[in-house]
C-alpha cells in the first residue's frame, strides 16, 4: 500500500466514511455561500458609503430642500442611497403634515421624525441582510468540522480493533481524513468571522451617520418658515 497516495487530499475525501463526507459537503456548501454573501455585502457596503458621502455633500451645498427633494425623487429606487431615502421620507411627511390644517409645529416635527426613523430601520434591515448567516457560519462551522473529525477518529480506532498490531500506515489515513473535516470547518469559519466583524463595524458607522443626519435635518426643518 502506498502511504503517500493514501494521504493525498482527494483520496482522503473519496475514502472517508459517509458521515464525514456529508460533513465535508455541508462545510463546502456553507463556505461557498458565505463567500457569495461576503462579496455581495462588500459591494453593497461600499455603495452605501459612497452614496451617503455624495448625498451629504449635496445636502449641505444645496440650501433649497425642494430642489434636492425633486432630484432625489427623479431617481429610480435602486439608484437612491439609504440616506437619500431617509431624507425623502422625512421631507414627504413634513410637506404632507404642513398642508394639513390644525396640525401644530410640534406634531409636524414628531411625524417627520417618525417617518425618518421608519425609513432608517428599513434601510438598516437591508444593509444587515445576510450578516446573521456569516455570524452563524463563523460560530458553528468549527464545531461541525469537529463532529466529522471525532467520527473519523472513532472509525479509525474501530478499524484497529480487528488488527493484531497497529502501524502508522494503518492509523494515518483514518486520522488524516478526520482532520480534513476540521480544516474545512476552519476554512469556512475564518473568512466569515473576519467579514462579519468588518461589515458590522462599517454598518454601525453608517447607522451613526444616518442618525446624525436625521437630527440635523430635523433642526433644518424646524427653522423653515
Amino acid at each position: 500500500m502506498n502511504i503517500l497516495q493514501d494521504l493525498s487530499f482527494f483520496h482522503l475525501i473519496a475514502n472517508a466514511s459517509l458521515l464525514v463526507q456529508m460533513v465535508m459537503g455541508l462545510l463546502l456548501f456553507v463556505s461557498l455561500m458565505s463567500w457569495w454573501y461576503i462579496f455581495q455585502k462588500m459591494f453593497a457596503v461600499r455603495a452605501a458609503v459612497r452614496q451617503t458621502r455624495d448625498f451629504e455633500e449635496a445636502f449641505w451645498n444645496n440650501p433649497n430642500l425642494v430642489t434636492l427633494y425633486q432630484q432625489a425623487s427623479s431617481k429610480l429606487r435602486h439608484d437612491q442611497g439609504a440616506l437619500e431615502q431617509i431624507f425623502a421620507a422625512g421631507f414627504t411627511e413634513y410637506v404632507k403634515l404642513k398642508k394639513t390644517h390644525g396640525v401644530d409645529s410640534a406634531a409636524v416635527m414628531d411625524g417627520t421624525r417618525r417617518a425618518m426613523r421608519a425609513r432608517f430601520q428599513r434601510e438598516m434591515d437591508h444593509l444587515e441582510l445576510h450578516l446573521s448567516f456569516l455570524a452563524t457560519v463563523g460560530s458553528v462551522s468549527p464545531y461541525v468540522g469537529l463532529l466529522g473529525t471525532v467520527w473519523g477518529i472513532m472509525n479509525a480506532f474501530r478499524g484497529l480493533s480487528s488488527v493484531g498490531q497497529a502501524t502508522l500506515a494503518q492509523v494515518a489515513p483514518g486520522i488524516a481524513e478526520a482532520l480534513v473535516a476540521t480544516a474545512m470547518g476552519l476554512f469556512a469559519a475564518i473568512p466569515a468571522v473576519v467579514a462579519y466583524n468588518r461589515y458590522a463595524r462599517d454598518i454601525d458607522r453608517l447607522a451613526t451617520r444616518f442618525e446624525s443626519f436625521t437630527e440635523e435635518f430635523s433642526n433644518v426643518l424646524q427653522r423653515q418658515p
